[in-house]
């Protein structure tokens, strides 16, 4: 068994500049935490693979394509490879969100 206690995983350097935790990451899928604080956002960018974001705290702001929504605690949200997509947190207090690449990508991400 394999237990990752989050809080100790380094920050990932990724050119969004946020807090991005890397905490699964198998030849099938790769998982990661983000957290923005008020104020912080992802660049607007593309991923090669299906993503899938579970949020974990707070609220946030998810465009995917040319949709835009307020999503909170306990929200899925489905996001189609090649498909522009970012993340903005507008609100007063943190906003965490697991993503999950399935499968796992054998190319990178690419901002817009």
């Amino acid at each position: 068994m394999k237990i990752v206690d989050v809080a100790e995983v380094p920050i990932s350097e990724t050119p969004h500049h946020v807090d991005a935790r890397k905490i699964y990451d198998t030849e099938h899928a790769n998982a990661v935490v983000i957290t923005l604080a008020p104020g912080e956002s992802l660049k607007k960018h593309i991923t090669p693979v299906d993503v899938f974001f579970y949020v974990l705290e707070g609220t946030g702001i998810v465009e995917i394509g040319d949709e835009r929504a307020e999503v909170g605690k306990d929200h899925l949200v489905d996001s189609p490879a090649k498909i522009p997509h970012r993340w903005m947190n507008e609100s007063d207090g943190t906003f965490r969100v697991l993503v999950v690449k399935v499968p796992r990508p054998t190319t990178g991400t690419r901002l817009l």
